[in-house]
């Protein structure tokens, strides 16, 4: 980075008992070296794995680790009172559990409920732990209380098994510090209208054809254009995502339901961001009744487009800023910028949807971002929540509305690519 983005901002750093809590170290030094006073909270758990005395060291102050010290009496009143965020790094399974239940046990659970300032959690774990139902419902639990839970990372375990449970990059950790602390309004008086989701063509009563989209990236882009100020409105395929806080959510199915509200509330909007997966094609000639197999004969199945809504959109933009959304298995740059250019956009958002990393039902992704009038940039990979935000500061350095501004410069973690 260019400056210390975190300058004179208080952090306090939990550290539970994880295999990981020596990548902790690292990350407690990149905090100091962006500026930030950080304190060091450890469970007795933690201290097994690393010494206390490493953090005092990098911190140059004293590690907390007991309710109760002699020295410091109640540390958690105090350190809650002076922090101005919490980052817990690595978060066990116990430590998700006790602070999704409200539990105060300990100096870190106590910290927890007695906290007023953000929270961004870094699960660490076995993958079978993390996808135990108990663990999943409390992370729901926690992000809905306004909670960061970051997702862990796939790969190897120190179990010696493959999957979800390593402890997120130190760039997505540090990205998620950088947003919490930089909430902004700057989005406030901009009226934001975004799709999400797939689209069903019904095939007959029962059957349809559809994609394999989840609307996750759509619903992260009205969430962060929400907390940001923006009035949202979020046209939504069939998805089993819950409505994002201070979003109106309208439900649609098909291709044509969504073009309709979209275009009856286009001249209303400032930023269209049209995430949906839109389906391209239709049955032409949909049963309303169920079909019987016996009764099909095996005629193929005849179809027609479905309306291309961006392209139809684009032609009535009067004062719009228009941002889509791509998937392309090869050639993005390529592919991009004729759709950039063909459907009249000031960004094109491209997605990769080959390999195990699709964008398609993941909860991160990794874009190359295409604006009108500028260079190309490549975002490596990020929580989609994260990653929305990268896209809506894209949109205001490039839209040229003069409402907005930036507060930040989010060049870390992107490539300007030709």
């Amino acid at each position: 980075m260019s400056e210390k983005t975190l300058q004179g901002k208080r952090i306090v750093l939990c550290v539970t008992g994880s295999i990981a809590a020596y990548k902790a170290v690292s990350l407690l030094r990149t905090l100091i070296g962006e500026g930030a006073e950080v304190s060091v909270v450890m469970t007795s758990s933690a201290t097994q794995f690393v010494a206390p005395l490493t953090f005092e060291v990098l911190s140059g102050r004293p590690v907390l680790q007991r309710l109760f010290a002699d020295s410091q009496p109640l540390p958690h009143l105090r350190a809650t009172e002076e922090a101005d965020l919490i980052l817990v790094a690595p978060a066990t399974a116990n430590c998700l559990a006790k602070c999704a239940l409200g539990l105060a046990d300990d100096l870190l659970s106590t910290l927890f409920v007695a906290a007023r300032c953000p929270i961004v959690m870094a699960p660490a774990m076995d993958g079978e732990m993390w996808d135990h139902p108990a663990l999943a419902a409390h992370t729901r639990t926690l992000r809905e209380r306004g909670i960061v839970v970051l997702e862990p990372e796939e790969g190897p375990l120190a179990s010696g098994l493959l999957g979800k449970g390593r402890l997120p990059a130190e760039h997505v950790m540090m990205e998620a510090v950088r947003s919490r602390l930089a909430l902004r309004r700057d989005w406030s008086g901009q009226r934001v209208l975004v799709s999400a989701g797939p689209t069903r063509e019904p095939i007959d009563a029962v059957r349809f054809i559809t994609n394999a989209s989840s609307g996750k990236m759509g619903y992260a882009m009205a969430e962060a254009a929400a907390q940001r100020g923006a009035e949202v409105l979020l046209v939504s395929g069939p998805t089993a995502l819950p409505s994002p806080p201070n979003v109106t959510r309208i439900p649609v199915l098909t291709a044509e339901e969504m073009y309709q509200e979209l275009d009856s509330r286009f001249a209303w909007a400032t930023v269209l961001v049209m995430t949906a997966a839109v389906g391209d094609f239709r049955p032409r000639y949909p049963s309303s009744a169920k079909a019987k197999k016996h009764e099909w004969a095996g005629e193929p199945l005849e179809l027609e487009r479905t309306p291309d809504i961006l392209q139809s959109l684009s032609r009535k933009r009067t004062h719009q800023v228009l941002v889509g959304f791509a998937a392309e298995s090869e050639d993005l740059l390529a592919n991009g910028r004729i759709k950039l250019h063909q459907k009249n956009l000031d960004l094109l958002v491209m997605n990769r949807i080959t390999g195990p990393q699709s964008a398609f039902g993941n909860e991160t992704n990794e874009v190359i971002l295409l604006p009108r009038h500028g260079t190309p940039v490549e975002v490596e990979r990020l929580p989609k929540r994260l990653l929305a935000d990268r896209i809506l500061d894209t949109v205001q350095e490039h839209s040229g509305i003069s409402a907005f501004s930036r507060s930040r410069e989010p060049n870390e973690g992107i490539r300007r690519i030709q």
